[in-house]
Order: C-alpha cells, then structure tokens, then sequence
C-alpha cells in the first residue's frame, strides 16, 4: 500500500476518521491504530507479520527483565540477547543472498566448472532465494533500540505489550522510516495529544509536499533521465551523463525526503510528532554537516548506539578515524548486501575520517578553517555536493560493472546534449530553487497555509490533487528506500 496510491489515501481517511471518533477511548483507539498497522504491513506479505511479532516480543521480554535486574551481568547479558537476535535475523533476510552468491564465485574461482548456487548449497537441485521483508532494517533497528536506552537507564520500561507492538509497527513510519526513538513516541501513545489546527494544517501540506516531490520531481526524473542513463550509459555523452547523475541526486532526496513528508503528516494528521529526517543537506558545507541534514533518524541512530558504542572520539585520532569508518561501513551494509553499497559507505567513512584528521590538526595548530567567508563557502558546499554525488553512482548503479561504465563514460569529457530536453532542465531547475529555499521561508508557508479557512485549505488540496493526478505517470513507481 504505497503512500503515492489511492489505496493509501482511502486507508487513511478510514483510519482518521475512525480514530479520532474513538480518541475518548484509550485502548479502543490504540487497538484501532495497531490493527490498522498490521494491516497495513499484511498488505504486502502478511506472512512477514510473524517478524515484526516475534522482535517486538522478544524486546519487550528483554527490556521488562532489564527494568527489574540491577546486576550489570545480566544486564549485558540481556542486551546482547536483543543484540545478537535482532541483527541476527535482519542478516538472515538481508546478506543471506550475497553471502551465498559471494561464495559461489569463490569457489568457481578456484574451479571453473563448478557451480555452487544458493540452494544446491544446502540442497542439490533446489535453488533458493530468500525474500527481502519491507522496512526489516527500519522497525529491526527501532526495535532494538529501545532495549538499548533501558540497559543504558535513559528510559524505563513498557508494561503493556499492545502498546510497545504499537510502537513498533506504527504504520506512518513502518515501512521507510523515520526511525522513531522509543523515548519519543511511547510517551505520546500514552497521552494522546490533541489534533490542534496547527498540526492539522501542517500535516495536510507535508502530505501535498512530499507527494509534490515524490510525483512531480523524483518519478518523473527517473522515467525520463536517470534509470536511462545508469541503465545504458554508453548511449549518452559525458555532460549528459553529469546531468543524469545530478538528477538522482535530486531523485533521491526528493523521493526519500517526499516519503518522510508523507509519514510526518501523516503522523501529525494522526496527532503524533515524528522528528524531521532532513533539513536541505546539499546546502552542507562539509560531509559532517551532509550526515547532520541527510535521513537524521538514521545517522543519528548510527552515532549513538553504533559510532560511541565503538568508543566514539575517545581514545585518540586514530580510533576515532577507525571508528569513522566502521560506522559509515557498516551504514553502506545497512542500506543493502553488495559491493556498491559498501564502497559507498567506504568514500563516506573514509572522507569523514580525513576531514576529522585535518580539523583536529588545524585545531591543534591553532588554524582557522580553511575556507572562510560566503564565497569560501559557496566552494565548500560544491566541493561536498559533488563529493556526494560521486558516491551517489556507486549508490545507484546496479553493480560494480555498471559503476565503473559511469565513469569511464564520464572520463570521455563528451559534452552532446541531444538526450537533455526541456522538461527535465525545468524539473531539475525547480528542485534546486526549493532546495535552496531558506528554512524560514518554508516554515512561513506552512504557517500561512495552517491559518487559512477550512473550505481553502481543502480547494487547495483539491488542486494540488488534480495537479499530481495530471503530472503523475502511469504506473505507482515505489519509493526508493523500500528496498532497505
């Protein structure tokens, strides 16, 4: 049930309307939302449901025993039962294909004529491939997050088991996100706030942005340019590649930041406040401040239970550039099991870790940064756009072949424009002049938009609606992050 579907917006108005006309009724409203999310997850594999059960359980066990144990023991012991179950059973769904894959081009390495698939490995004959669930990675993580800031005493826990499911399989952001700490949204199943105009209005105009994004920027970008080129590079000059490469870096952003839009909405519509998951990061100066603006739920989670729990900045320059690089490693495999995804992680980590050098150096010498002043950094923010970008070919390209075939194309320095038409200069220029927008700029129309009259704001909608409806392609294209 894509949020970009009228199945989504039908489900919604159900669950909107049945939900605050229960709100007075604790459990009858929560047990509304939490059967509203299963179902919304059934949607696609209701077999898959048994995941989300089986690690909102055996979390919820864990952290109940952690709040009634003190002994430091048996709370380790707790953690790393949540720990090694969590990752344990995303490694299975996520890597078991690659791993299997990577060793049977080991073996047909050492001996040409053998073929070792994924199933003959287990059962001759048989070839096997296990089904990636959606959103394993999101609600894996929120999981087990929660067990991680009780063992750490920054939260108590839950008693009532409907409500910690609740938590974990909320459907706004189930699927891709944002992960939502369970210090930030148990409270808020407990209390229920009320649904003020304010979050009304604001609600309604992240659901018509991010469905902005989604149709009119990111789909149409990638039907008409981007999964042409990275699909037959060697059919476009080195400009027109440039460009293409450009555009999925606005295809993404807007794809990924459109589908946060809609689950911030959503939430808000809902009464609930998600934390912003992007804050306009191609403006960064530097990659720090790239990974401080992109998917912030996600680096974020990284930093405090993966980056510090590895010792963080402690220990000196070089555990922290190890731990750097650990960490950025780890996030490419988080995103997805292949080479491209961990040479990703690797020019993030090891880019982060250089530039961590350097500060640390100019800090120690008592230096001033080196690129100062609004033109200094006008050329920092390029430097680091561009930096991303390339890694971005890795992020994109299907395989380590097709990223290198990037790039030797882009060596050619060919400069034909002849695939590059006017619609798509148009979409790209449009997402660039509101990237660029001030943040003040933004929070004022949404401002505006709440204080309008309700018979405005709906003919606004209404609008916005026949727009997408004219502007959207034939097929619902998926987001991008469901396949993480």
């Amino acid at each position: 049930m894509l949020f970009n579907s009228l199945e989504y917006i039908t489900f919604f108005l159900v669950v909107f309307v049945g939900y605050w006309a229960t709100v007075r009724y604790a459990k009858v409203a929560l047990s509304l939302l939490l059967v509203a999310s299963l179902l919304f997850y059934a949607c696609w594999n209701p077999t898959y449901l048994l995941l989300i059960v089986a690690s909102s359980l055996v979390d919820f066990t864990v952290g109940r025993r952690l709040g009634r144990t003190g002994d430091a023991r048996t709370r380790r012991r707790l953690v790393l039962v949540s720990v090694v179950y969590n990752l344990g059973v995303l490694s299975i769904f996520k890597y078991f294909n690659f791993f299997m894959g990577a060793l049977d081009q080991a073996v047909q390495l050492v001996d040409a004529q053998t073929a070792l698939t994924v199933g003959d490995f287990y059962w001759p004959g048989f070839r096997m491939q296990v089904l990636l669930p959606v959103g394993i990675s999101f609600f894996t993580f929120q999981s087990m997050s929660y067990t991680i800031d009780i063992a750490r005493r920054q939260l108590q826990p839950i008693a009532s088991y409907p409500r910690y499911l609740l938590f974990v399989s909320f459907f706004p952001q189930l699927v891709a996100g944002p992960i939502v700490r369970a210090r930030d949204l148990l409270p808020q199943l407990a209390a229920r706030p009320p649904l003020t105009d304010a979050m009304g209005g604001r609600g309604l105009y992240l659901v018509a942005l991010g469905l902005f994004k989604k149709v009119v920027i990111a789909d149409f970008l990638a039907l008409n340019l981007v999964d042409r080129i990275f699909e037959a590079p060697g059919m476009y000059s080195s400009l027109e590649l440039l460009v293409g490469i450009y555009g999925y870096a606005a295809q993404i952003y807007c794809d990924f930041s459109g589908y946060s839009d809609i689950a911030i909405g959503s939430a808000l519509l809902l009464g609930f406040k998600f934390p912003d998951n992007f804050n306009a990061p191609y403006r960064a100066r530097d990659l720090q401040d790239f990974w401080r603006r992109w998917h912030i739920s996600l680096s974020t989670w990284l930093r405090d239970y993966l980056y510090i729990s590895l010792g963080g900045n402690r220990g000196g320059a070089f555990h922290t550039q190890r731990n750097l690089m650990l960490t950025m490693l780890l996030g490419g495999l988080w995103h997805g099991a292949g080479w491209n995804f961990i040479i990703w992680g690797a020019l993030h980590g090891g880019a982060l870790a250089a530039l961590r050098a350097v500060q640390r150096r100019r800090e120690a010498a008592g230096r001033r940064p080196l690129l100062r002043g609004p033109l200094g950094e006008v050329v920092a923010g390029l430097c680091t756009f561009h930096y991303v970008c390339l890694a971005w070919i890795f992020f994109r390209a299907t395989d380590l072949r097709a990223a290198t075939d990037v790039l030797a194309r882009l060596a050619d320095l060919s400069f034909s424009t002849h695939h590059l038409t006017a619609p798509v200069v148009a979409v790209m220029l449009v997402g660039v002049v509101t990237h660029l927008w001030p943040r003040a700029w933004f929070e004022r129309i949404v401002a505006g938009f709440a204080t309008l009259p309700a018979a405005v704001q709906a003919a606004a909608l209404v609008a916005v609606g026949l727009g997408l409806q004219k502007a959207a392609s034939a097929d619902v294209v998926p987001f991008i992050y469901f396949q993480f």
